[in-house]
């Protein structure tokens, strides 16, 4: 239980860091500043979770992971379950902050969109196709990083920078998903456009864990000498 707990807590910043970075210092810091908080947050948590749960704090990590054959079954349904908890309470505590406990309206929570909701108006095939690869990115790079070859203590690190690059480039399209909990918690609160353009946020970083595992599958000689 404690490695599910630590997916939920692990998500949770995430959202309320990452997001939190958009909604109340975004014009400060601008896209790479949003990046680098997402980023970071994912290194954090690698050192603070890691060791629990192996700090996925993403549902597409943990399918990725599980095509990999480095989770079972049960642990990745119960992962998903918990980092989709996780991002919701995240989310709740971002938009009690943001409203002033309900007392101001909040116009964005840092939900994701494409089309008119896209920072750069990107379309939705444009928004598909970059959630798609980045998240693939993101998978291969995570099981580099955790192959048995790599060293695993600078494992974070290069998860974490890989996170801040691919928000380098996404924000712009789709403010940057590769993650469907981290767009689920905040599109609960932020209205019926995130609701309902949510699927290709869902959709797009499942179908990228999967390439990511299969590309790496395919590359992958840890097995070897």
């Amino acid at each position: 239980m404690k490695k599910y707990v630590a997916e939920l807590l692990g998500t949770m910043f995430l959202v309320l860091m990452g997001c939190g970075s958009a909604v109340f210092a975004g014009e400060q810091v601008g896209f790479l500043g949003i990046s680098f908080a997402f980023g970071l947050t994912v290194l954090a948590m690698a050192y603070a979770i890691g060791p629990v749960s192996g700090c996925h704090v993403n549902p597409a990590v943990t399918i990725g992971v599980f095509v990999n054959g480095g989770i079972s079954k049960k642990d990745a349904g119960m992962y998903i379950i918990f980092q989709f908890i996780g991002a919701v309470i995240g989310a709740f505590i971002l938009y009690l902050i943001a409203s002033n406990f309900f007392t101001t309206a909040v116009a964005s929570l840092g939900q994701n969109g494409y089309g008119a909701a896209s920072p750069s108006k990107y379309s939705l095939c444009a928004g598909f196709a970059a959630e798609v690869v980045f998240t693939a990115l993101f998978i291969m790079v995570i099981l580099g990083a955790t192959s048995p070859k790599a060293n695993g203590k600078f494992a974070g690190i290069a998860i974490g920078l890989t996170l801040v690059l691919i928000h380098i480039v996404c924000i712009p399209i789709t403010g940057t998903s590769v993650n469907p909990a981290r767009s689920f918690g905040p599109a609960l609160f932020a209205g019926a456009t995130a609701l309902k353009q949510l699927w290709l946020f869902i959709a797009a970083p499942a179908i990228g864990g999967v390439l990511g595992a299969y590309l790496w599958k395919a590359i992958d000689n840890s097995g070897k000498e």
